[in-house]
């Protein structure tokens, strides 16, 4: 387990929470309302509008004629078929078959034409150049710091962090990570007071040398370790590094030793499939280190599809949707469906028209959100009409202007989390600037 934020700021803030804390593996506490959000970062930008298409008869047909021959056709090869309890036709990509009963079963939801805003846009405020626009739209590295940051502006926290700021007494004297990114260093995991931390699923957190023959050479270097980083030597820089360190060695062994029990739910062997597994393997400890609060980062890459889109992107969502469905299984057998919320971003959407046989970089995007408290089976926001020049597009080849912003999402899930008014003041900043500020797709 590591930091990516090793600052000497950052330790001397950890050395004072850590000093009367109990050790990581001390009994815990009650974990009754135990909650955790879980972010799968689509990288790349992915092609919203090939997640989830219109079915209705005239906004298909505008759909398949303007995309030309990135267009998905008819037919259960290609399309899904869903809908909403008004009666609205939908379809999900066929490579997302694996969750598709969960729109039924009300587990799934999708969020319409999302994305960062500085305040609500329209494209004639786009076009006569009066709209106040997020720094760098259509950048790769500007996007997704904004998108992570969720403030509109960018900066040195996430809006994950901020969340598990919000909620950090919840935790009570727990030293167990907050927020965890299982895909290196992610500024969405980065709070205030929450240190960001990352684990390399699969990481041994042994250190080298340690298992050792015979077995009484392991124990006594082991031992011998341990009492070096106990040391007092008044320094409290130095006690804090060696106190992170002794909380690795703790986790490393919880993770060992399967902590809770073991997960019999099978996982896909997909990158994404192995961190979403290395996050139920986390949640089933939670009784052992005593959190009730936590968050999640894990990233799936290739989405930046000017070319070959495709199979590309069918085969993108199908490990989406695999790891997803084996992650929603996991919390059932873990008792957890209620209490974990799973869901979907990506720097920015793509363009209506395509580029060859790709798209372009866009803005607007649609998202999915999975778990047992989602109001499923509902397209939230508004879907806009595909149209080049209609009243949702940018003016960058049918870019969508979003019509939600990404702090009405955050703040949702945020209220679910257990944020209170002035945590959500902290973590959404911008948020007075947009209504509804609770978007209504999370239950209790």
């Amino acid at each position: 387990m590591k930091t990516p934020h090793t600052t000497r700021r950052a330790l001397l803030r950890a050395a004072c929470a850590l000093t009367a804390a109990p050790a990581l593996s001390a009994q815990a506490q009650s974990t009754e309302d135990y909650k955790a959000l879980v972010c799968v970062f689509m990288a790349g930008g992915c092609d919203g509008h090939n997640l989830l298409v219109p079915q209705e008869a005239t906004a298909y047909a505008e759909y398949r004629r303007l995309r030309g021959a990135l267009a998905l056709p008819d037919g259960s090869a290609t399309l899904l078929p869903i809908r909403t309890p008004q009666g609205q036709a939908f379809a999900l990509n066929s490579g997302l078959q694996a969750i598709h009963p969960l729109w039924a079963q009300g587990r799934l939801a999708a969020i319409a034409n999302m994305g960062p805003l500085l305040a609500p846009t329209t494209r004639a405020q786009m076009l006569a150049g009066t709209a106040t626009l997020p720094a760098q739209l259509f950048s790769h590295p500007d996007q997704a710091q904004l998108t992570q940051a969720g403030n509109g502006s960018g900066g040195g926290t996430g809006w994950g962090g901020r969340c598990a700021d919000a909620v950090l007494s919840r935790n009570g004297s727990a030293r167990f990570p907050a927020a965890v990114s299982m895909s290196g260093a992610a500024l969405f995991t980065n709070g205030v007071q929450v240190p960001a931390a990352s684990l390399i699923p699969g990481f041994n957190l042994e250190p080298d040398g340690m298992n050792t023959w015979p077995a009484t050479a392991s124990a006594a270097r082991s031992q011998a370790l341990n009492e070096i980083l106990a040391l007092d030597g008044g320094a409290r820089l130095v006690q804090a590094a060696n106190q992170v360190r002794r909380d690795a060695l703790s986790l490393g062994a919880l993770l060992r030793s399967g902590g809770s029990g073991t997960i019999n739910t099978v996982f896909p062997g997909t990158d994404l499939g192995r961190q979403l597994q290395q996050v139920a393997r986390v949640m089933a400890l939670r009784q052992s280190v005593g959190m009730r609060r936590q968050v999640f980062f894990v990233q799936i890459g290739g989405f930046d599809t000017h070319g070959a889109q495709s199979w590309q992107h069918w085969d993108l969502l199908r490990q989406v949707g695999e790891a997803l469905a084996a992650f929603y299984a996991a919390t059932q057998e873990l008792g957890l469906a209620q209490s974990v919320t799973t869901f979907t971003q990506s720097e920015f959407g793509r363009s209506l028209q395509p580029s060859g046989s790709g798209s372009d970089h866009g803005w607007g995007n649609h998202h999915l959100v999975l778990g047992g408290a989602v109001r499923g089976g509902q397209v939230y926001g508004r879907f806009p009409f595909p149209a080049l020049g209609g009243p949702d597009d940018s003016g960058s080849r049918g870019a969508l202007i979003p019509s939600t912003s990404l702090e009405q999402f955050g703040a949702t899930l945020a209220r679910w989390f257990g944020a209170d008014a002035q945590g959500l003041a902290n973590a959404f900043p911008n948020l007075p600037a947009f209504a509804p500020q609770d978007l209504g797709f999370m239950g209790g």
